[in-house]
């Protein structure tokens, strides 16, 4: 892996992510290239009016799973307690804006800290109506 630089900023450290992945990937490389093209494309798009909404700050959070227990268990919790989530080994983490599922992927370490790949995004139909689990 890279070199450790503590004075990477978020995007800098998703450029190494996404480098070191692609290395042996050309077809990666190239779908990484279109989609920043269309970024960038989308966001000279973008309605002045509407631009002000960008800023609006969002809650990320990655679900690895879950689980239902009774108080009576949750109460019993201890230091070495187990919880069996509803996920088997290997599944794809939940990406989830507001608690609305926008992405699936999977568990990247980078320079001692974990990120996660996006490896499937939710249509934005669906992560307006929420109809793919959100």
């Amino acid at each position: 892996m890279a070199d450790k630089n503590p004075s990477l900023s978020p995007e800098q450290l998703a450029d190494r992510v996404i480098a070191e992945s692609n290395q042996d990937s050309p077809e990666a490389s190239a779908a990484w290239a279109s989609s920043a093209d269309l970024s960038a494309d989308l966001a000279a798009e973008i309605d002045p009016a509407l631009e002000m909404l960008l800023d609006i700050p969002i809650e990320l959070s990655v679900e690895l799973g879950s689980a239902h227990m009774a108080i009576h268990e949750l109460l019993q919790l201890v230091d070495g307690s187990i919880v069996e989530l509803d996920k088997l080994a290997g599944e794809p983490l939940d990406i989830r804006a507001n608690g609305r599922l926008i992405a699936r992927g999977e568990v990247v370490v980078v320079d001692d800290k974990i990120g996660v790949r996006v490896t499937d995004v939710v249509n934005p139909r669906d992560r307006i109506t929420g109809a793919k689990g959100g």
